[in-house]
C-alpha cells in the first residue's frame, strides 16, 4: 500500500487562504484515500525561527485544532507532532553525513538569507536534511508539495539514493505530487493572502473582529448606483471561491446592474463566511476549550508514527554498523 506524507507548518491559526488552498483539499484526500496517510505538524522546523516556547506550543495547538475542526479523521490518517517522534532527529544526522555541504548551500531556505549570515542558524542550514528524514522515516511513496518545496523533495530523493548506493537498499525513493499553487486566495489588499503581508482573514476570530477584518478589504471608489465589474473587485473574488454557483450568479448580476455598494457587498461576504464555516468555527471553539482531547489525539498518532519510524531506523542503524 502506498503511503502519503504531508508536513504542516505550525505558524499559528491558519487563515482562509491556507484553508481553501491547502487544508480542505489535503483533508479530503486523506479521508477518502485508500493509501496510508501521515500528516504531521512540523514544530521542530518552526524552531529555526521561533524561540519563544509559549508561542511555539500555542501555534502547534492552534494548527492541530484547525485541521481537526475541518474534519480530519485521526482514524483514517496518522496525525501527530513532529517533535513526538525523536527518531526523526537521529535519522537527520545520518542523512547529513551522506549529503554534500555544497549542495546544502544551494537550498532556497538557506540562499534566501545567505546575504545576512548572522540571521542564519545551523538548523536553518540543515533544514533539508530534517525534511528528508521526515519523509524517509515513514517509507513515504507520495509527497504533495508546492513548487517552492520541490527542491527539498529532490534533495530527499538524492540523499536516499546516495545512501542506498553506498550502504545497500534501505530507503523508499519518494515521488512528488505537485500541488497547483497558481490559484491562490487573495487577501484584503488584493495580493496573495499571507500573514507576512498582514492581509489575512481569520475565520476563527469572534464575530466582531472578523467583520472588522472583512471591512478592511480594499475596493474601488465607485458610487452605489454605478455598475461595477465583479471580476475587478476583491470582495467578489473572495465571495466567488466560497459561495454556491447560484449565489455567485446573483451577486454578479447586482454588480453589473448597479445599485449595490461595497459596504453591502462586504456584509454579504461576512455572512457567507459565517454560514459556510459555522460548523468548523463551532468545532474549533469546542476544541480550544478541550485541549486534552487534541493532546490525546496527537499522542495516539505519535505512537503509531513511532512504530513505523523505529522500523526504518532499525534498518538504517544496521546498514551503518550500529
Amino acid at each position: 500500500m502506498a503511503k502519503i506524507l504531508t508536513g504542516i507548518q505550525s505558524t499559528g491559526t491558519p487563515h482562509l487562504g491556507n484553508m481553501l488552498g491547502a487544508i480542505i483539499p489535503a483533508i479530503e484526500m486523506a479521508n477518502s484515500s485508500k493509501e496510508e496517510s501521515y500528516l504531521f505538524i512540523a514544530n521542530m522546523h518552526s524552531l529555526t525561527q521561533i524561540k519563544d516556547h509559549t508561542v511555539l506550543k500555542e501555534n502547534t495547538f492552534l494548527t492541530a485544532a484547525t485541521w481537526l475542526a475541518f474534519g480530519l479523521d485521526p482514524k483514517k490518517s496518522c496525525f501527530f507532532r513532529q517533535s513526538d517522534v525523536p527518531e526523526v532527529a537521529e535519522l537527520a544526522w545520518y542523512l547529513s553525513c551522506f549529503f554534500p555541504y555544497q549542495r546544502l548551500k544551494l537550498a532556497h531556505s538557506f540562499k534566501d538569507k545567505a546575504d545576512n549570515l548572522k540571521d542564519v542558524n545551523s538548523g536553518l542550514f540543515s533544514y533539508p536534511m530534517l525534511m528528508s528524514a521526515d519523509i524517509l522515516i515513514y517509507d513515504a511513496n507520495i509527497v504533495p508539495v508546492g513548487k517552492d518545496q520541490l527542491q527539498h523533495l529532490e534533495m530527499t530523493r538524492d540523499v536516499a539514493a546516495r545512501f542506498n548506493n553506498l550502504m545497500g537498499d534501505t530507503f523508499v525513493i519518494p515521488d512528488a505530487k505537485i500541488q497547483d499553487d497558481t490559484n491562490y486566495i487573495i487577501g484584503t489588499d488584493g495580493e496573495k493572502m499571507s500573514k507576512s503581508k498582514s492581509n489575512i482573514i481569520d475565520i476563527f476570530l469572534d464575530d466582531k473582529k472578523l467583520r472588522k477584518q472583512i471591512m478592511k478589504i480594499k475596493t474601488q471608489s465607485l458610487s452605489l448606483e454605478e455598475p461595477k465589474n465583479p471580476d475587478q473587485c476583491n470582495v467578489f473574488k473572495l465571495f466567488k471561491v466560497i459561495a454556491s454557483a447560484e449565489d455567485v450568479k446573483k451577486l454578479r448580476s447586482r454588480y453589473t446592474n448597479g445599485g449595490i455598494g461595497y459596504g453591502e457587498a462586504k456584509e454579504i461576504l461576512y455572512n457567507e463566511i459565517l454560514n459556510r464555516f459555522s460548523t468548523n468555527r463551532e468545532s474549533f471553539f469546542e476544541l480550544t476549550n478541550n485541549r486534552d482531547k487534541v493532546e490525546n489525539l496527537l499522542l495516539e498518532g505519535a505512537e503509531k508514527a513511532r512504530k513505523q519510524a523505529q522500523n526504518v531506523l532499525k534498518r538504517v542503524r544496521s546498514r551503518v554498523g550500529f
